[in-house]
């Protein structure tokens, strides 16, 4: 979430403004002993991690801006989002990974933060290791869970992420279904939107828009990283001096960070990162084995897969991408994003991985691989229907690759025949063939039919919303790049 805010003044910083500037930073900036008396901690690996801590703190939040983004009143001086990012030996890639903070962990011996009360080890929720014992304790808790060492301990609050939002200019986000929150007080049609800062606050705490709680806020969140670093890499940010500083200044008033990551390890890191982009950053959730698993005087947890959070970590430690592994999606069932209708059988799954979206593609709710498609030609043009199949093959749909001609060959416009029960899949196909006429048939099943019109031009390319693949047999996590998960 707010790790954003930290981050993107690393890509700010490769602008290369200067030594000046960038200790606007290193001033203003708050500072917190992360590592006091830490010992036997994890070996080194390569490259840098940096733990990336949200709070909920609000005081210098106005009280008009409590109201309009529903902050409520004290903070429960808890982490509100984590995440361990890890940027490569070579400087050339950022690997953002999110750990859910209602994850099951266990707490290593202790004195609490706020009484003075020494604690032997015990179970919590991975977000109470602040309010226990501040940052030392959550960096404890996260290395013993991961066995990745920390380097550098950067913690953002509210109001630095709404100020640093408002200083770029707004970030541009982009969803295929509207999503309203009535607890956050999130509320946005479906399309493409430039969010301020308290309204980009509410879309990275909205945990009510789907079913997928804190695992789909997540999931919006790397999103958000990723239109943000798109923002200030492409925005005109990094070359103009006046918005830079409007930027470090947004930052730096509410950031606090361990000693050591100041101005000079700033700029060595931002002077390596001249070429970064979108591309450059990966992204990816620890791999969960279950879900609100009742655990007693905790309530619910979420529950690491310990041989897929393993291979996740190890792939941190030996600096390797994490994208690499899940490029390619391998065969899924329709899922959450991609279900069918309430009540309606689970879509069969796909036999081959969609083909690049293009740049320009259409934002859509389900994947165009989980959608079959049979081809029909409703015209006297010879090889309509092969070309119609072809196109929409190339686009990522399943279809059967053998087209045939329909009752009718004087068709006007292209229509679609679906099962009311698949709707959602019925509007991925709508998206690639705008103008089409959508008619529903009862009982068809997940088959879409379509039927090629004279009016056919092309197909549009297509994108979903959350392309995150199946995971990839031999590492069970999957990650995605930044330039996947920006608006298209």
């Amino acid at each position: 979430m707010r790790m954003a805010t930290t981050l993107s003044v690393l890509v700010l910083g490769a602008g290369g403004i200067g030594h000046a500037v960038v200790s606007t930073l290193d001033t203003g900036i708050g500072r917190v002993d992360a590592f006091k008396d830490m010992s036997n901690r994890p070996k080194s690996g390569h490259g840098t991690n940096l733990l990336l801590v949200g709070t909920d703190g609000r005081d210098k939040v106005t009280d008009a801006e409590r109201a309009r983004y529903r902050l409520g009143g004290a903070p429960c001086n808890c982490t509100d989002t984590i995440m361990l990012v890890h940027l490569s030996e070579d400087r050339r890639r950022a690997s953002l990974v999110s750990l859910p903070r209602d994850s099951y962990a266990e707490l290593p011996e202790h004195t609490d933060a706020t009484t003075g009360e020494r604690h032997g080890p015990h179970p919590v929720k991975l977000n109470a290791a602040y309010a226990e014992g501040g940052p030392g304790l959550t960096v404890r808790t996260v290395e013993k869970m991961t066995g990745v060492k920390i380097d550098h301990y950067l913690e953002v609050d509210f109001t630095s992420f709404m100020r640093t939002v408002d200083a770029v200019g707004g970030v541009e986000v982009c969803t295929a279904r509207p999503m309203k929150d009535p607890y956050s007080g999130l509320d946005l049609p479906a399309g493409t939107h430039t969010l301020g800062g308290g309204r980009a606050l509410q879309y990275v705490r909205s945990r009510h828009v789907d079913g997928a709680s804190d695992l789909g806020r997540m999931q919006r969140q790397q999103r958000f990283v990723a239109a943000l670093i798109d923002r200030v890499t492409s925005g005109g940010v990094l070359l103009n001096p006046v918005r830079f500083r409007q930027v470090l200044n947004a930052a730096a008033g509410s950031v606090r960070a361990s000693e050591g990551f100041g101005t000079e390890e700033m700029l060595s890191l931002a002077k390596a990162m001249r070429g970064f982009t979108t591309a450059s950053s990966e992204f990816t959730s620890v791999p969960v084995g279950a879900v609100g698993v009742p655990v007693k005087g905790i309530g619910s947890t979420v529950k690491w897969d310990p041989a897929a959070s393993k291979k996740l970590f190890d792939a941190i430690r030996e600096d390797r991408p994490l994208a690499a592994a899940t490029r390619k999606p391998s065969p899924s069932a329709q899922g959450a994003s991609g279900a069918p209708a309430s009540g309606a059988p689970g879509a069969p799954s796909s036999p081959s991985a969609a083909a690049a979206p293009s740049p320009r593609a259409k934002l859509v709710d389900v994947p165009p691989r989980q959608v079959r498609v049979q081809v029909y030609n409703g015209t006297r043009v010879a090889g309509l229907g092969a070309r119609v199949d072809a196109a929409l093959k190339a686009t990522g749909f399943r279809t059967s690759g053998i087209p045939s001609n329909a009752d009718r060959r004087d068709v006007t416009r292209t229509v679609i025949l679906y099962d009311p029960r698949w709707d959602r899949s019925a509007k991925t196909l709508a998206a690639a063939l705008p103008g089409a006429v959508l008619r529903e048939v009862a009982s068809q099943g997940p088959l879409m039919k379509v039927t090629a019109g004279a009016d056919f031009k092309a197909v549009t390319p297509v994108r979903p919303e959350t392309p995150l693949p199946a995971a990839a047999p031999s590492t069970g996590y999957t990650a995605v790049t930044g330039d996947q998960v920006a608006c298209p």
